[in-house]
């Protein structure tokens, strides 16, 4: 898998999608020949839902939720609930990681055809938790944050599971 943050053009879009391209491959380059087994191990005693396979569904599920359920305004049809929150996380255990990996770069794929449709300035149409009316710039930076705060984490579970470090 070849990944690059620098961007084909300078303008603002081109950057943006690179970067979040650039994360997506990243979680995806920390999940590569990982055994199933390690892919859904939780090393970290206070975060039981911390595994490869958690992480990669939930970032699956946050792509979904910001694009389709706030920006596009859809019904939320996520995988938590108000009981279980953490559902996508919990779940992934028993989903082979190939599939969630598969399920993530199709998703972003579809991703990248709404962002190339509309206008960064464009509104969602649904609030965020505090009210606001986001933009899709604003989507996009959300989500280069949430996918590189997560690679943190796929990097310490990682090395954790398996001693694998580096990528």
């Amino acid at each position: 898998m070849t990944r690059t943050d620098t961007p084909p053009a300078w303008d603002e879009r081109s950057q943006l999608t690179t970067f979040l391209d650039y994360a997506r491959d990243t979680a995806r380059a920390k999940c590569e020949d990982v055994s199933p087994e390690n892919a859904r191990k939780a090393p970290l005693p206070g975060s039981p839902l911390m595994t490869l396979s958690g992480l990669v569904n939930h970032l699956r599920w946050v792509e979904y939720f910001w694009f389709q359920v706030v920006f596009l305004g859809e019904e939320d049809e996520g995988p938590w609930t108000d009981e279980d929150p953490d559902r996508e996380m919990r779940i992934a255990v028993d989903l082979p990681l190939a599939d969630v990996l598969g399920e993530y770069a199709e998703q972003a794929a579809r991703y990248r055809e709404l962002v190339t449709a509309n206008d960064l300035d464009t509104k969602a149409k649904r609030s965020n938790s505090d009210g606001r009316q986001v933009d899709l710039r604003w989507i996009l930076l959300h989500l280069i944050e949430e996918t590189a705060r997560h690679n943190g984490h796929l990097d310490i579970v990682r090395e954790l599971v398996d001693g694998t470090t580096g990528v």
